[in-house]
């Protein structure tokens, strides 16, 4: 009887329950909110999904994060392995070129001006730098910490990585990725703050054909002059641009398809679940965390802001041709950013059609964001 009782008790004794710490529990609470989040409401549910399913097996069993010198057999855990290709920048790299293989950039092509609504909207990233500095942190942490105000993941990932910030790299992912997600909700009060019912109600001409020689030629010129101008952005840049000229050249039909569906889903999994297990209670809960997250926030408040005030400059200038509403998406969340243009103007406006307008400053703010990075890393010298 002592020896079945000593089983059981060893049996219980090491199940989760007697092992999770209060900020454990907190966490798993988190990760169930994200879930709520991407299955109820649909907020960007193929990024939540994986990182709150990643949140929540680290704070049930952290070794699934383990590193190889802490392992009795040294083997690492699982995630331990998917989160060594987010160091190594591969995964945020390839998340871009299915982003260029899933993206039209015609509506930027058709409408350049779409450029300065998409710099405009980086300006978020630079307010965030300063204050990050000014609440302590180093120069290269801020810099790793300001670009979630483009609300863009994989170059959050991709920069925290490359200025050796990779003990905040989890915080700054997962605040990066929530604020994607976030979009719909935080976004539409500072668009219709700062503009009016009537501004909100511009119709803008339909957009110019773009012919196929225009769309070949627009990722090789980009990748040209941005990479020679900061050769650092080759990675994200690059692999845009490749993606994109896999879509539009018409001869790679198989590589399109590819990096598009199965490569770009797998690693999505892949980054998603290895984001998320960084945020194990002991080191996601401290105050470093929460400032990334307050940062993160103030950043794509002010993104979004400038990107609006910017499209309100260019309304006057235009005589009321161009919708501000559209400045928002110059954030870098392609293409749910240019959906949150399309859904408040058509609340104003059930008849107005926003969507392929905002899609210009959409996919000219992914090309910013990537610029930012390459000019962080230039000023450091990496």
């Amino acid at each position: 009887m002592s020896y079945v009782a000593e089983t059981l008790s060893n049996l219980i004794h090491q199940t989760a329950f007697f092992n999770l710490t209060v900020g454990n529990y907190l966490m798993i609470a988190v990760a169930c909110f994200f879930l709520y989040l991407a299955i109820k409401k649909e907020y960007e549910p193929l990024l939540l999904v994986p990182i709150a399913f990643g949140m929540l097996l680290v704070n049930i069993y952290p070794d699934i994060m383990i590193h190889p010198e802490d392992a009795s057999n040294g083997v690492g855990g699982l995630l331990y392995y998917f989160y060594q290709l987010d160091e190594w920048s591969i995964l945020p790299s390839l998340i871009f070129m299915g982003v260029g293989a899933m993206t039209d950039f015609g509506p930027l092509i058709a409408n350049p001006i779409s450029f300065v609504l998409g710099a405009a909207a980086q300006f978020g990233i630079y307010i965030a730098y300063f204050m990050a500095i000014f609440m302590g942190f180093n120069d290269k942490a801020a810099a790793a910490i300001s670009i979630i105000g483009g609300a863009d993941g994989p170059t959050s990932i991709f920069l925290a990585g490359k200025l050796g910030q990779t003990g905040l790299m989890g915080p700054i992912a997962v605040a990066a990725y929530s604020y994607m997600a976030l979009v719909p909700i935080i976004q539409p009060p500072i668009m219709k703050l700062f503009t009016t019912k009537k501004e909100r109600q511009i119709k803008m001409e339909n957009l110019r054909p773009v012919t196929k020689l225009e769309k070949i030629l627009f990722p090789i010129i980009v990748t040209i002059v941005v990479c020679m101008v900061l050769p650092t952005t080759a990675p994200l840049v690059g692999m845009l641009m490749l993606g994109n000229l896999f879509r539009e050249s018409g001869v790679v039909r198989q590589l399109q398809e590819t990096a598009s569906n199965a490569l770009m889903y797998i690693v999505v999994i892949l980054l998603g679940t290895s984001v998320g297990a960084t945020t194990s209670a002991e080191a996601f809960l401290n105050v470093s965390t929460l400032k990334i997250v307050a940062l993160g926030l103030i950043a794509f408040a002010f993104g979004t802001a400038a990107g609006v005030l910017i499209g309100k400059l260019l309304c006057f200038v235009t005589k009321g041709k161009i919708n501000p509403l559209i400045g928002s998406a110059g954030v870098s969340a392609v293409p749910m950013a240019a959906r949150v243009s399309q859904k408040v103007g058509a609340e104003e406006d059930p008849t107005n059609f926003l969507l392929m307008h905002a899609m210009g400053p959409n996919v000219a703010g992914v090309i910013g964001t990537a610029v930012a990075a390459g000019t962080f890393m230039a000023i450091f010298g990496i």
